[in-house]
């Protein structure tokens, strides 16, 4: 009987949102609904066949691929992750199962982030986390917000999210600006945008959001020199990755008041640190990674997991990111 493990379901919602029910008898399933360090994951998951990941919440660097002898797959949802070494998998014999995208599941879970991210620049810019505090601890009004209609909405990134996020700008009536490395005139015209150059998307924004996927060439992207470019009553929103912007530059930019605020949902260390200068600051909103978060989308993550499982369990063809492994004294059959 196979050992799954399904990792970091922070509200134990995955049982709930696919038909697990279907391994009863070929599979025992173990939910761990906190964020393991890799000491605990190299001892808690020591038995464990397979381990289902939820995006890049868990790290699986070489290091922890050697200290798990048992492993012999592990679903990701996408076609890679970041933090996973897949030559380690590899070279283990742990095959990666990636994301059957054809799910019709996945057809409306692209809202997910572009709503998450206007709602936590509302509350950004009007300042809603320190008046909740205030009102929860006794207390009235002590800021003053701004409105976004006539303001400018900068958008680092125009894919699919930044597209959405440049339809809310319009109906809230702010001007639309854009900027990414292949972005054209035309491109970003066609999203109801206008493009300009980097610096000026800084210079420029009253809200600069940030919608480009970690990579090499993006992470470190905003540094203190681009923060230096904004104006001191301008906010930053980041609901992409934490690595795009050097968290050390946006921590000093915001304590000195060089930009007003910032609305932070993805950090460099998930989770961060209970001692976190985030988690200290009047001038930062703060949400933990909620961007994808929904019913909708951990339904769509989590069948599609399950699918990937059952075909494991039933040796069955499966969708392999890394076909070597396969090769593996691991996968030989008696």
């Amino acid at each position: 009987m196979l050992k799954v493990a399904i990792l970091d379901d922070y509200v134990r919602i995955a049982l709930q949102s696919a038909d697990w029910p279907v391994l009863r008898g070929k599979a025992e399933i173990t939910v761990f609904d906190r964020h393991l360090t890799q000491d605990e994951a190299a001892a808690a998951l020591k038995p464990f066949d397979v381990l289902c990941t939820v995006r890049e919440r868990m790290s699986l660097p070489r290091s922890l691929f050697e200290r798990l002898p048992n492993l012999k797959m592990v679903t990701i949802i996408g076609m890679s992750l970041p933090n996973l070494d897949m030559a380690a998998a590899t070279d283990h014999g742990v095959i990666v199962a990636h994301s059957n995208f054809s799910n019709p599941l996945y057809a409306n879970i692209v809202n997910g982030t572009p709503e998450l991210t206007w709602g936590l620049m509302i509350a950004t810019v009007r300042n809603m986390s320190v008046e909740d505090r205030r009102m929860r601890a006794g207390g009235w009004q002590s800021t003053v917000g701004i409105i976004l209609a006539g303001r400018t909405l900068g958008l680092l990134g125009l894919g699919r999210i930044g597209k959405r996020m440049a339809a809310y700008g319009r109906v809230f009536g702010m001007e639309v600006i854009a900027w990414s490395q292949n972005l054209t005139d035309e491109a970003a015209a066609a999203a109801g945008a206008r493009r300009v150059e980097k610096d000026d998307l800084f210079r420029l924004s009253d809200v600069l959001s940030i919608h480009v996927q970690l990579s090499d060439r993006t992470r470190g992207l905003v540094t203190a020199r681009e923060l230096a470019l904004m104006k001191p009553e301008a906010y930053l929103i980041n609901t992409s990755r934490g690595p795009i912007v050097v968290e050390a530059d946006l921590v000093a930019a915001l304590r000195e008041g060089r930009i007003a605020g910032a609305g932070i949902d993805v950090f460099d260390l998930e989770p961060p640190p209970p001692d976190h200068p985030f988690r200290s600051m009047d001038n930062v909103t703060l949400t933990p990674h909620l961007g994808y978060v929904t019913r909708e989308t951990l339904k769509a993550f989590y069948s599609d997991t399950l699918e990937a499982v059952v075909a494991y369990a039933n040796g069955a063809p499966i969708r392999v990111a890394n076909p070597a492994a396969l090769a593996h004294p691991k996968h030989r059959k008696a």
